[in-house]
């Protein structure tokens, strides 16, 4: 009678963990689609003093189907990363990085910029 027991707990014991697996997967997976479009600058800081008056944004976007600086569409590698070269204009300057998902969900990272 104990050994039937035993077996039953670990059958149900399984099945549950199993199930708690498949369910911890399906979150991880959904996370991008819960989250949406975003965007990292690594390059410059915020508020960076910019010598020259030429700068490469530089930066990674995440669950985006397209991304656009300052209106102008700018692509990313198979991995997220972009480059784009920019002309900065004397004085205080506003750039604008907008990215959108698939599902139409839009974020947008401003960044300050002096030169």
């Amino acid at each position: 009678m104990g050994s039937y027991r035993f077996k039953t707990l670990l059958v149900y014991g399984s099945c549950i963990l199993l199930a708690l697996i498949i369910t911890g997967y399906a979150i991880y997976q959904a996370k991008n689609l819960i989250l949406g479009p975003r965007i990292s600058v690594t390059a410059p800081s915020p508020g960076q003093r910019i010598a020259s008056s030429s700068t490469e944004i530089v930066g990674i976007a995440f669950n985006t189907a397209s991304l656009s600086l300052n209106g102008r569409a700018i692509f990313t590698d198979e991995q997220g990363n972009f480059k784009e070269k920019l002309l900065v204009p004397p004085g205080y300057t506003i750039i604008l990085l907008s990215a959108t998902d698939k599902f139409g969900r839009t974020t947008t990272k401003k960044l300050e910029l002096t030169h």
